[in-house]
């Protein structure tokens, strides 16, 4: 929602001083301009980057009107999700979780948590983990630095398209050039003509630049650093599983390891203590009623 709010304030406020400045708002309309720049920023856009990442990008700008991925709630599920696996691991212990990782959309851990099972990247990269804590037989530190390349690896992919969005505004202004150069040659072909026409053709050329620049640094630049701070902010829940696991490797309780995976949300979603506890309790309560 502040993507579009923030663009239309952009839009409202430099057409807004264009027209007190007694400036006409149909001279902005150039159509062959307009052509020049979107059509050839998105051909180049589709020769540098796979299919991937142009779908990825496609699906990334949709998202951002849809909210953030992962709410406060969900972390409250995720931290009860680590919990009761933890609660698994110290009672069976490790192996007690081979049926669990092996196919968790059947699992009863994990299917208390309908929201976090639809989270395929997510849950995958837990059973993962986990699986290499049942079968890897790794030291903390091994696990750690194992956990983090994954993570890097994750985290590269995720920003992708961002990147690719974000080198996509750096080239607009270039292709505004390129229109206002063309405008220009039209105007040098028109120089014997009528002058009203040949300052048409420079406002033209203008309108061009203008428009480079302002898709630029107004709206298409802003989207994708839009798309590289949402990508970021989901990473906190792939930190979040990781911190947690390796505290409990390092032989922490439950309790305890999942409260240093809380220390690692911002504080706009973490779960204060109060909070996890009561649901927690509510959640034993739950499970002794059925």
């Amino acid at each position: 929602m502040l993507v579009l709010i923030g663009s239309l304030v952009v839009l409202s406020c430099v057409l807004g001083g264009y027209l007190l400045s007694h400036g006409h708002i149909l001279a902005l309309w150039q159509p062959s301009e307009l052509m020049i720049i979107g059509g050839g920023a998105i051909g180049a856009f589709l020769s540098a980057n796979p299919l991937k990442i142009v779908k990825g990008a496609l699906q990334n700008v949709v998202a951002l009107f849809k909210g953030p991925t992962y709410r406060k709630q969900d972390f409250v599920d995720l931290l009860a999700l680590l919990y009761d696996i933890f609660g698994v691991m110290r009672k069976q212990g490790l192996l007690g979780l081979e049926s669990h990782i092996e196919d968790p959309q059947s699992s009863p851990i994990f299917t208390a948590y309908p929201r976090l099972v639809k989270e395929h990247n997510l849950i995958e990269f837990t059973t993962d983990c986990l699986r290499l804590m049942v079968g890897g037989n790794m030291n903390p530190h091994e696990l750690e630095q194992l956990l983090e390349v994954e993570l890097e690896t994750h985290q590269h992919e995720a920003e992708a398209p961002a990147l690719a969005v974000m080198k996509l505004a750096d080239a607009l202004p270039g292709f505004g050039i390129v229109a206002a150069v063309l405008g220009i040659v039209t105007t040098m072909s028109q120089l014997g003509g009528d002058t009203s026409q040949i300052g048409e053709h420079i406002a033209g050329a203008l309108v061009g630049t203008f428009l480079g620049i302002l898709l630029c640094y107004g709206f298409v630049g802003p989207l994708g650093a839009a798309m590289e701070s949402r990508v970021q902010e989901d990473g906190r829940a792939f930190e979040c599983v990781k911190v947690a696991l390796l505290a409990c490797l390092r032989g922490y309780n439950p309790k305890v390891s999942v409260e240093f995976a809380r220390k690692t949300l911002s504080p706009q979603m973490r779960p204060n203590f109060q909070d996890f506890e009561e649901h927690l309790k509510d959640a034993t309560r739950a499970g002794a009623a059925a």
